[in-house]
C-alpha cells in the first residue's frame, strides 16, 4: 500500500515536532507553544502544497522545519563559534540578529546567556552582569540544568568582577546546585575556594 506524499509530509512533520518537543520536556524546558505552532504551520503548508499542486520531497519540508524552528539556536551556535575565536563583534551581531527573529522564552534566555559570556570575554563585566541577570531573572526561567549552571557561573564571574562578592558567592552556589557534576559546577567550586583564600 502506497502512502500519499502529503500524508508522508504530515507524518514527518509530526514526528519532528514530537521528537524535539519530547527532548525539551526531558530537559525540563517545557514545550514551546511557538515551536509547536511554527512546526504545525510549516507541516500543514507542505502537505497542502503537495496534495494540491507542488509535490515537495519530505526531506525538503524537514530541512525547512529545522531551519525555521531552530533559527535562534543556529545563530547562537554560530555566534559561539565566533566568540570562541575571540571575534566578539561578530558574535554579538549574531546574538542581536537572533533576538530580532522572535525567539521563544527558552531561546531568548539561551541567547542572553551566551551574549553575557561574550561580553565577559570582551572585558565588559558590568554589561555582562546586566545581560546575565536579565537572562536568569524571575520565575520564567525554563532552561535545562546545563544552561542554568553555565548562566549562574558566568553571572558569578560578572558579580565578582564588578565588586558584588556576596552575590557572586550566591551565584556560584546556584551553579553548583543546578548541575553538581558539571564543568560549570567544578569551576564555581574553584571560584569559591579562590574567594575564601583571598579573604585569608
Amino acid at each position: 500500500m502506497k502512502i500519499h506524499p502529503s500524508l508522508l509530509i504530515l507524518l514527518v512533520g509530526l514526528l519532528y515536532i514530537l521528537g524535539f518537543g519530547g527532548l525539551s520536556l526531558l530537559r525540563r524546558q517545557g514545550l514551546s507553544l511557538r515551536f509547536a505552532i511554527e512546526g504545525l504551520t510549516i507541516t500543514a503548508a507542505g502537505a497542502l502544497l503537495t496534495y494540491f499542486s507542488l509535490p515537495l520531497p519530505p526531506l525538503v519540508v524537514l530541512i525547512v522545519l529545522y531551519l525555521v524552528t531552530m533559527r535562534v539556536r543556529l545563530l547562537v551556535d554560530l555566534g559561539n563559534w565566533f566568540a570562541s575565536r575571540r571575534q566578539h563583534g561578530q558574535a554579538l551581531a549574531l546574538y542581536r540578529a537572533g533576538n530580532y527573529l522572535w525567539p521563544d522564552l527558552a531561546g531568548r534566555q539561551i541567547l542572553l546567556i551566551n551574549r553575557g559570556v561574550a561580553e565577559l570575554g570582551m572585558c565588559e563585566p558590568e554589561t555582562a552582569y546586566r545581560t546575565l541577570s536579565e537572562a536568569l531573572a524571575g520565575e520564567e526561567v525554563r532552561l535545562g540544568a546545563k544552561y542554568l549552571s553555565a548562566g549562574y557561573y558566568n553571572l558569578g564571574l560578572a558579580c565578582r568582577r564588578t565588586g558584588r562578592e556576596q552575590e557572586a558567592v550566591r551565584r556560584f552556589n546556584e551553579a553548583i546546585d543546578a548541575l553538581p557534576h558539571s564543568l560549570y559546577a567544578y569551576a564555581a567550586q574553584q571560584a569559591l575556594k579562590e574567594g575564601r583564600s583571598d579573604k585569608e
